[in-house]
């Protein structure tokens, strides 16, 4: 019997054949696809500049057949402005840990939100400082244990976790701001009509837009890759509900 050899799945052209750094189980290579395929999707590779962070995707610019730029620490919404005003036909895009953005980079993402710089933001949530060594951050849920942390997290020393999405949403700016996670097929398969529809709106000109991804660090967590699957949809979708915060074209939320 004949096999059928026609391939239906390829890599991304805008997705380098790089190795990975990633520990196992980390879902940023998932969201990279997920990026990487909304750009070509859009047609908009040869035009399109990325701003890599702090953290753990700070090496962002080895996996992305894009050009690159590197920012300091909580900077890169900064950056994405500066160029963007100065090349307004390119294709602009952060992405950003939770430690980069909702620590020493929420006063950059806040105000670039509030402007409406048409950019747009891939913000990943996995609730730790995943480079440094696992220490509590902005997102870190209530009694979640971290090396910062060994208790558990004390809201009433610490504060609550940051939402950085409903934060956002607040602002009277158009925008459109999303929460997505990739912790299976299905989610993946919103994720990644979020994470288009955020860049389509800036080949549009329309706003700015930011797609916070709920993903894991098994390495931090100090749990296997499944099980920390499991534990994302346990404990961090009841605090960090998915859903479509800000849309300009339906005027408000999904």
């Amino acid at each position: 019997m004949a096999h059928d050899t026609t391939t239906i799945l390829t890599r991304p052209e805008a997705l380098s054949s790089n190795i990975t750094h990633y520990c196992p189980g980390c879902t940023h290579g998932v969201i990279h696809r997920l990026v990487a395929e909304s750009i070509d999707e859009l047609g908009v590779r040869e035009r399109t500049v990325g701003v890599a962070p702090v953290g753990c995707s700070v090496l962002a610019y080895n996996y992305f057949n894009v050009d690159f730029m590197e920012a300091a620490h909580g900077r890169a919404p900064a950056m994405a402005t500066g160029f963007k005003r100065l090349r307004p036909d390119m294709i602009v895009f952060t992405y950003q840990g939770d430690g980069d953005l909702a620590s020493i980079g929420m006063s950059e993402i806040i105000h670039s939100a509030n402007r409406g710089e048409k950019f747009t933001v891939i913000f990943v949530n996995n609730a730790i400082y995943g480079m440094t060594g696992g220490q509590m951050a902005p997102t870190t849920l209530p009694h979640q244990k971290t090396t910062t942390s060994p208790f558990g997290r004390d809201v009433n020393l610490a504060g609550y976790p940051i939402r950085v999405s409903e934060l956002l949403s607040s602002l009277r700016t158009p925008a459109y701001i999303a929460r997505v996670s990739v912790h299976s097929p299905m989610h993946i398969v919103n994720a990644k009509q979020k994470i288009k529809k955020a860049f389509a709106y800036q080949v549009e000109g329309r706003c700015f837009s930011l797609v916070e991804v709920l993903s894991t660090c098994p390495t931090n967590w100090g749990i296997a890759p499944n099980s920390a699957l499991k534990w994302l949809e346990d404990n961090m979708l009841p605090y960090y509900p998915l859903k479509t915060f800000k849309d300009p074209d339906t005027g408000g939320t999904e």
